[in-house]
């Protein structure tokens, strides 16, 4: 470790992690005593402590934190779509039924992408009223700074590599082999122009599944030149892109969409062109949200474990607070592809 000078003003966690070479989550943990944690690590973050003289804000070095029998559920999404996208209510559905039988409150925190937004979340999960956050719905392009809450994180989803949240555990569904087996069904059914309406870019689901389609079209030796197209999840821009699609490519025959409700956008652009389902274009969709069950045609679609996925972050939350082992962990849940008639 490096020789540091004593900072002219308070030292902040990030101060103690950039002294001891250590990321702040492992500092953070180091300083609320979570076991498993190296040795020399350890001794490296108590060092810097000492040397900078570092004292929490909330109560002198040492004290035991008090416990506010609550817990963050925290929603990287703006507030309509927080109410309207049915995965929010399912996911939440998992986190309550976990902290219910726990005895613990949730605590519903919506944090739009805008700066102006970020400040008051950052100070509310600092300042001793959760004693610990799940987020969910994270982009790559999010400012939030996770290793400023001195409280345990898991997050929902695998993060974007390189985003500075890879020392966070995280609960994530197959999205990469769910997809791939989505569009290898379109191949083995002897579609022949596939395309995608892809999620998000900076969302690692969005990634995902977008790899999933094409490792699949690279293996069938098929061609995607022309026929990716991007939307937000939602159902309008699912309609957009398919409308886009059917300007540049109208002998598609097949589209695997990385939502349903995309999905139910781009059946309502197919059906506007006077295209039939699955007759002319085949369509599949990604979930298996209650809605795909009711569309004309039903919607051939990839299940993900939503309910399941927001109990096992709670769980893996839940352990980290009870002092269970530090190391980051990585939990992927199955998916499973679920026939109806669009495909």
């Amino acid at each position: 470790m490096t020789a540091v000078e004593p900072c002219p003003s308070p030292p902040t966690l990030a101060d103690v992690a950039r002294a001891a070479g250590v990321s702040s989550a492992t500092a953070s943990r180091v300083l609320n005593g979570f076991p498993r944690v190296r040795a020399e690590t350890r001794r490296q973050v108590e060092s810097a402590i000492a040397t900078l003289g570092y004292e929490r804000q909330r109560a002198a070095r040492g004290a035991p934190r008090p416990r506010s029998r609550s817990i963050a559920f925290v929603v990287c999404e703006e507030g309509l779509r927080l109410f309207t996208d049915p995965y929010f209510a399912r996911i939440a559905a998992g986190v309550s039924r976990e902290l219910t039988a726990a005895g613990l409150q949730l605590a519903l925190l919506p944090v739009p992408s805008t700066r102006d937004c970020q400040a008051p979340a950052m100070h509310y999960l600092s300042s001793g009223h959760v004693d610990g956050a799940l987020f969910v719905s994270m982009h790559g392009r999010s400012p939030l700074d996770l290793d400023r809450i001195e409280v345990p994180v898991v997050i929902g989803g695998r993060p974007v590599h390189g985003d500075g949240h890879d020392d966070f555990s995280y609960v994530d569904a197959d999205n990469l082999g769910g997809a791939a087996r989505a569009v290898r069904h379109l191949v083995d059914s002897g579609r022949s122009v596939i395309a995608t309406v892809a999620g998000p870019r900076d969302m690692a689901v969005g990634l995902d599944r977008l790899a999933g389609y094409r490792r699949v079209m690279a293996e069938a030796e098929r061609s995607d030149h022309g026929l990716m197209f991007f939307g937000d999840f939602g159902q309008s821009s699912g309609e957009h892109a398919a409308a886009r699609l059917l300007e540049r490519r109208p002998d598609v025959d097949a589209i695997f969409t990385a939502s349903d409700l995309m999905a139910v956008g781009v059946l309502r652009a197919l059906r506007r062109a006077g295209r039939r389902v699955p007759d002319d274009v085949a369509v599949i969709g990604f979930d298996d949200l209650p809605i795909g069950r009711h569309t004309d045609p039903p919607l051939t679609t990839v299940r993900q474990p939503v309910e399941e996925m927001g109990a096992r972050m709670t769980r893996e939350l839940l352990s980290l607070i009870g002092g269970g082992p530090s190391a980051p962990r990585r939990v992927v849940l199955d998916t499973e592809l679920v026939l109806r008639a669009s495909a």
